[in-house]
C-alpha cells in the first residue's frame, strides 16, 4: 500500500509540471492568435479607411511618366511593360514576363530601367541610383514610377505567363531559392514562409508556398505598398532585399536574376488573385 501511495505521487509530481506546461503553451498560442487577430483587424481597417500616403507617390509617378527627362529629352510614354509601347492598363499583373529584346525574364523595375537606357538615355547605374529611399525619406523616381505603374493593374487578376523556357525556369530556380537554407542561421524564405500560424510581432507570417486565397495571394496581390514601419513606399524588389538581409545572407543586387526569379515564384503561386495597390502595411 505504501508503496503504491510512494508511486502515485511520483506520477503526480511528474504529471501536475507537464499538465502546467501544455497549460501555458495552449495559453501562449491563444495569446498569440488574439495578438495575429488584431495586428489583422488593425491593417485591414487602416486599409479601409482609404487616404494611403503612397497615393501621392502614385502622382509624382504619373508626372515623371509624362515628364521629357534624361539625355534623350524623351518620356516614358512609349515604354513597353508587356502589352505594346505606352500600355500600362495590366502590365503590372503579368509581370515577370520573358522580354525578347533584353533576352531576359524581367519585373517591374528592371523593366522600367531598360525603357529609361533605351528611351530616355540614362545610364543603368543612373536609372537605379539610391534606388530605395531610407526610412521616412523620399521615394526615387524609379519607385514613383513603379507605383504608378503598378496601381494601373489595380483591382485586376495576376496573370504571370509561364509560356517560355525562360519564365518556367524563373520559376524553377524561384522556387529553389525560396527552400535553399544558408547563411549563419541555416535561414530560408520557407523557415517563415511555408507554415501557417506564424507571425512576427502583429503581423502574420502568409504561406507562400500555399497557392491559395489565404497563402501566396495574400502578400503578392498587395504589393508595392505603404508599410507604417518604414514611412516611405516601397516594392517587392525592396522586400525580396529585405528577406536576404533577415536571413543574414549576401544582399543581392538589385534587379538580380536571384530577385526576379523568387518574385516569379510568388507571383505564378498568385495566380488568379486580384490585385489591390498599393496596400497599407505594418
Amino acid at each position: 500500500m505504501r508503496n503504491r501511495t510512494k508511486k502515485a505521487a511520483m506520477l503526480a509530481g511528474v504529471a501536475l509540471p507537464a499538465m502546467m506546461w501544455a497549460g501555458a503553451l495552449t495559453h501562449q498560442a491563444q495569446a498569440a492568435e488574439s495578438v495575429t487577430q488584431e495586428g489583422n483587424a488593425y491593417l485591414a481597417l487602416m486599409n479601409e479607411m482609404g487616404g494611403n500616403p503612397a497615393d501621392f507617390n502614385i502622382d509624382d509617378g504619373k508626372k515623371l511618366w509624362k515628364e521629357k527627362r534624361g539625355p534623350k529629352n524623351a518620356t516614358m510614354e512609349q515604354c513597353n511593360l508587356g502589352l505594346g509601347p505606352g500600355v500600362l492598363k495590366g502590365a503590372y499583373a503579368q509581370l515577370p514576363r520573358y522580354f525578347a529584346d533584353t533576352g531576359k525574364v524581367q519585373d517591374l523595375e528592371s523593366r522600367l530601367i531598360t525603357c529609361m537606357e533605351t528611351l530616355q538615355g540614362f545610364t543603368e547605374q543612373q536609372a537605379e541610383h539610391d534606388a530605395f529611399a531610407k526610412e521616412s525619406g523620399n521615394a526615387t523616381p524609379l519607385v514613383n514610377m513603379a507605383m504608378y505603374v503598378a496601381h494601373e493593374s489595380d483591382g485586376m487578376k495576376i496573370d504571370i505567363p509561364q509560356n517560355t523556357p525562360e519564365e518556367k525556369l524563373a520559376y524553377e530556380n524561384g522556387k529553389k531559392l525560396f527552400f535553399y537554407r544558408g547563411g549563419p542561421f541555416s535561414f530560408s524564405c520557407a523557415t517563415c514562409h511555408s507554415e501557417k500560424g506564424k507571425r512576427i510581432k502583429i503581423s502574420a507570417l502568409p504561406d507562400l508556398v500555399d497557392s491559395g486565397p489565404n497563402g501566396a495571394r495574400v502578400s503578392y496581390a498587395t504589393w508595392p505598398a505603404y508599410p507604417n514601419s518604414q514611412g516611405v513606399a516601397r516594392t517587392l524588389e525592396w522586400r525580396m532585399l529585405a528577406c536576404f538581409r533577415q536571413q543574414r545572407f549576401p544582399m543581392p543586387k538589385m534587379t538580380s536574376n536571384a530577385v526576379i526569379d523568387l518574385i516569379t515564384y510568388m507571383g505564378v503561386n498568385s495566380n488568379g488573385a486580384t490585385l489591390h495597390t498599393p496596400s497599407f502595411k505594418r
